[in-house]
C-alpha cells in the first residue's frame, strides 16, 4: 500500500507517482514552509492516544500475540509518541537555539530537506516512529516499508494525516521490495538523508544506492547481552529472564547470552543449573511463545543434541546453552540464551564488536565490582548500560545507538547578516 500526499493508494500506481514525485516532495521546501514541531506533536499526541484507549486493537492485538509482546512493553512504546515523551525529546535533541555570532553571523539548525527511511521490520511501529522523528526535526519523509510489513504503520500516518491534513505533504510512504533497487536508488537520489535501519547488509546495501552527496544515517542492527558475576541474585537473574520473555529478543536491546565472569567451566555449569529453572518459571508466567517459533528453536536444539552438544537446557519453551568460546553472537530467539565464560579481564576485548553492540545488562552484587565492570563496558564500545530487567525499557529522550537522531536529521547554517538585520534580530530574540 502506498501513502502520497495524506491519500491510500493501491501499489499498482507506483510508477505514475514516482514519475511526479520530485515535483511533489520539493513543494513545500520551494514555498518555504517550515513545519512547525507543536503541530507534529499535537498530532502525534492525538493519534496515540486514540492508540492508548484501544481504537487499534483490532490490528494491533493480533500482533502483540503472534509476537509474544505484553501490554505494558507495548504502552511503553506508544507513550513516546505521547505530547510528554516528544517534547522531552525535543528540547533533549534540539536545544541550542538560535544564536548570533561575532560578526553580525546567525547561527541556526535547519532540517536536512528530504529523508528517506529505509526502515527495519523487527517492531511493527518503528518505521512509523522513525518518521516521527524526521517530522519532528522538520523533514519531508520518504518511507520505504520494510518486507512482511503488517500494514500497522502505513495505516498509523495514514491516521495521523487524517488528524492533521497539513502533514500529508511531508509523508510519502512506498512499498518497494529490496530487490528493486532502481527504484530505491531514484527515491535515495531526491533524498538529503537515508536512515537505515537493519544489519551490516542493509548498511552496505544503502553505501551502493545513496550517492556522494547524500548523508546516511545508519541505525544498525546491535547485539545486546548480560555480564553477570557467578554469584548473581536470584532477584537480579529473575528480572533479566523476564526481559527476555517479554522482548522474545526481537529487539536490539533484548539480551541475547550472558557472559560470566569466570574462566571455569565447572562454575558455569553450576550458573547454568541454577538460572535455568529461574528462566522457566519466566517463561511460564509469560505464557508461551508462538508455536511456530518454539518449534524453530526445537529443530536447532536437536541438531545440536545430535552433534553431542553438552550442557543443553530446554523446558517450558526456553533454551539455555553453555558454550565455549568468547564471541558476542546472535541467539535463536525467542527465549533461547547461550552462557559464556569471560573473565573480567577480558571483558574490554569485546571492542572487537565496535558498532555492534548496544545494551549490556551489570549483574554484580559489589557496588566497587559493578562500577568498573560499567566503565569497562563503556569503554568498549557499548551505548547503554542497565540493570538486568531494564534492557529494553522504553525511556523518554533516549538516544539511538548513542546519538541523538534528530541532530543527525538536521543541520547547522550560518548566514551573514548586514549590522541593521543583526540589530532588528536582536531585537526581537531579546539578546
Amino acid at each position: 500500500m502506498i501513502l502520497y500526499r495524506g491519500e491510500l493508494m493501491e501499489d499498482s500506481r507506483q510508477e505514475a507517482l514516482l514519475a511526479s514525485l520530485e515535483t511533489d516532495l520539493y513543494a513545500p521546501l520551494r514555498r518555504g514552509d517550515r513545519l512547525e514541531q507543536e503541530t507534529v506533536i499535537r498530532a502525534f499526541d492525538d493519534l496515540a492516544r486514540r492508540v492508548l484507549e484501544g481504537q487499534f486493537d483490532g490490528i494491533v492485538r493480533p500482533l502483540l500475540e503472534t509476537f509474544g509482546i505484553g501490554d505494558e512493553p507495548f504502552r511503553e512504546m506508544a507513550r513516546l509518541f505521547c505530547r510528554e515523551g516528544l517534547e522531552r525529546k525535543c528540547a533533549l535533541e534540539l536545544s541550542d537555539p538560535p544564536i548570533l555570532l561575532e560578526g553580525n553571523v546567525l547561527r541556526e539548525r535547519r532540517p536536512l530537506g528530504v529523508l528517506l527511511h529505509i526502515a527495519a521490520g523487527n517492531v511493527d511501529a518503528l518505521p512509523a516512529y522513525s518518521v516521527a522523528e524526521g517530522l519532528l526535526a522538520g523533514n519531508v519523509n520518504i518511507l520505504k516499508l520494510p518486507m512482511g510489513d503488517s500494514g500497522l504503520s502505513v495505516r498509523l500516518l495514514h491516521e495521523l494525516v487524517r488528524t492533521e491534513p497539513r502533514l500529508g505533504d511531508y509523508i510519502y510512504v512506498f512499498d518497494v521490495p529490496s530487490l528493486e533497487t532502481e527504484t530505491l536508488r531514484r527515491l535515495a537520489k531526491l533524498a538529503d538523508g537515508v536512515a537505515v535501519w537493519g544489519g551490516d547488509a542493509a548498511a552496505e546495501a544503502a553505501r551502493r544506492l545513496a550517492e556522494a552527496d547524500t548523508k546516511l544515517i545508519l541505525w544498525g542492527h546491535k547485539l545486546s547481552f548480560a555480564y553477570a558475576e557467578p554469584d548473581a541474585e536470584d532477584v537480579a537473574l529473575s528480572a533479566l529472564a523476564r526481559s527476555v520473555c517479554q522482548t522474545e529478543q526481537l529487539l536490539c536491546s533484548s539480551c541475547q547470552g550472558i557472559f560470566l565472569d569466570t574462566e571455569d567451566p565447572e562454575v558455569q555449569r553450576a550458573f547454568g543449573e541454577r538460572f535455568f529453572p529461574i528462566f522457566r518459571e519466566a517463561s511460564r508466567r509469560a505464557g508461551l511463545p508462538d508455536f511456530g517459533m518454539r518449534a524453530k528453536n526445537a529443530v536447532s536444539l536437536y541438531t545440536e543434541r545430535l552433534e553431542g552438544r553438552t550442557g543443553l537446557y530446554s523446558g517450558d519453551g526456553v533454551t539455555l546453552r553453555l558454550l565455549e568460546g568468547e564471541d558476542l553472537e546472535l541467539s535463536w530467539l525467542y527465549r533461547d540464551l547461550w552462557v559464556k565464560r569471560l573473565p573480567l579481564g577480558r571483558l574490554y576485548e569485546l571492542r572487537r564488536y565496535k558498532g555492534h553492540l548496544q545494551t549490556a545488562a551489570v549483574l554484580a552484587q559489589d557496588p566497587e565490582k559493578r562500577r568498573e565492570i560499567r566503565r569497562i563496558l563503556a569503554d568498549a564500545g557499548v551505548c547503554r548500560i542497565t540493570g538486568p530487567g531494564n534492557m529494553s525499557r522504553a525511556v523518554c529522550g533516549e538516544a539511538h545507538d548513542g546519538l541523538y537522531p534528530l541532530r543527525e536529521y538536521t543541520r547547522i547554517t550560518e548566514t551573514e547578516l548586514t549590522a541593521e538585520e543583526a540589530e532588528a534580530w536582536t531585537r526581537e530574540h531579546g539578546g
